[in-house]
């Protein structure tokens, strides 16, 4: 077998045995993010909206995005904050009947940086690398041997 033949085959291995990053995302909780901090949704339902103070302006149950995104609501979804509380604590979020339900702020929100996949098990980025990796391989191997031949 011939050394790009062997390469070849390396990579197609390497290609259908290492891991890629997944499309979708595991959610743990329904969410929403308003003014660069995500609120879990509960399943408690206020009935004391005050204010409205955002809405969804991004939607998707596959993938982070930016901005008060969501991946429980749809864009257009209003926030309101709640009478007697504190919205660096809680806002509520309105549903499609008409009621709306409680949100917990737990922190700050950021999108994963796409290099950070490659550390945590979902690996998007390593496989391309590896891959040109060899095709370099490969072509640096040919024109050692095509001067050999010469």
């Amino acid at each position: 077998m011939r050394l790009h033949q062997k390469l070849l085959l390396l990579v197609a291995l390497l290609v259908l045995i290492l891991p890629t990053k997944s499309l979708a995302t595991d959610w743990e909780y329904p969410f929403v993010v308003w003014e660069g901090y995500i609120y879990e949704v509960t399943d408690e339902y206020v009935t004391d909206v005050d204010i409205e103070v955002g809405e969804v302006t991004a939607y998707s149950d596959m993938e982070q995005l930016s901005g008060n995104f969501s991946n429980t609501y749809e864009v257009g979804t209003k926030y309101y904050t709640i009478k007697g509380e504190s919205s660096d604590e809680v806002i509520a979020v309105e549903e499609i009947d008409g009621k709306y339900v409680k949100a917990v702020k737990i922190g700050e929100y950021s999108i994963a940086s796409g290099f950070q996949g490659m550390f945590n098990g979902q690996v998007g980025i390593v496989p391309i690398i590896i891959i040109g990796g060899f095709i370099a391989l490969f072509i640096f191997y040919e024109r050692k041997l095509k001067r050999i031949r010469e």
